[in-house]
């Protein structure tokens, strides 16, 4: 059964709701929603911040990581106090003091695997319970793995990407867009990691604060979502530029 707004929960987020975009529908479509973020890192933290804050009711978080000194330029969920700790139970500490209402489950676990096959079925259905996952890993064996599940589940998912002082976002929705595969197919990028070529912690901020407000559009169903779009943003020419997919990508997934 789906939840309404409290009295108290309508006030707190009267800044959404007196927007006519929004108004209460979209803001209990957010109360009802349950987003899955896979990756809990710099844009993960920064995408995790966000829903909570807006009034997601439920997040799961997936990594299997712990907390680094080298992380907390960028990943500012997380305090000196939280290094060696678990990634996703002290992002759980943290955004349970912003908003006690929303659900938190976390699973410190690898999001990788040679094939589907071999993912555990606990990650398997954080995907399949998911209303939007948002991919906020750093390497392409996992954002492979993550589109071919969403793909065959039917979960729209909100793909992030940063490095050096570039960004890049891309939308995929079953049955209404092209999936990630086929962006990946026009776009082989080599598997480099921030580590071996730094990142500037602005712009992998920016770039999950941008997935929560897509993954937030999606919910509330907003018309102008940028589907076959590559997004990418550039920190030195502060440009935004949209990359439109050409028809005919030979996608072996989903055949568009």
């Amino acid at each position: 059964m789906s939840k309404s707004l409290t009295h108290q929960q309508a006030m707190r987020y009267n800044r959404h709701i007196v927007l006519p975009k929004v108004d209460l529908d979209g803001q209990e479509a957010l109360l009802n929603a349950n987003i899955c973020i896979i990756g809990i890192g710099g844009l993960g933290t920064a995408a995790a911040t966000n829903l909570c804050a807006s009034g997601v009711g439920s997040l799961t978080l997936i990594d299997h990581d712990t907390v680094e000194a080298t992380n907390l330029p960028r990943q500012t969920l997380f305090s000196e106090q939280d290094v060696g700790t678990s990634k996703v139970e002290a992002a759980k500490a943290r955004l349970t003091a912003i908003n006690s209402d929303c659900d938190i489950t976390v699973m410190a676990e690898p999001f990788s695997a040679p094939d589907t096959s071999q993912l555990s079925p606990e990650l398997k259905q954080a995907i399949e319970h998911a209303d939007v996952v948002l991919d906020c890993t750093d390497n392409t064996n996992s954002r492979d793995l993550i589109n071919l599940l969403c793909f065959k589940l039917n979960t729209p998912l909100v793909s992030g990407a940063a490095i050096r002082f570039e960004g890049q976002l891309f939308v995929a929705i079953p049955g209404e867009s092209r999936c990630y595969a086929c962006l990946r197919t026009l776009f082989e990028s080599p598997d480099l990691s921030c580590v071996e070529a730094g990142i500037f912690s602005p712009v992998v901020n920016i770039v999950g604060t941008y997935q929560a407000m897509l993954a937030m559009q999606v919910l509330m169903d907003f018309d102008n979502i940028p589907k076959n779009t590559l997004m990418t943003f550039d920190a030195l020419s502060h440009e935004w530029r949209n990359w439109k997919l050409p028809r005919g990508v030979d996608c072996e997934l989903c055949a568009r």
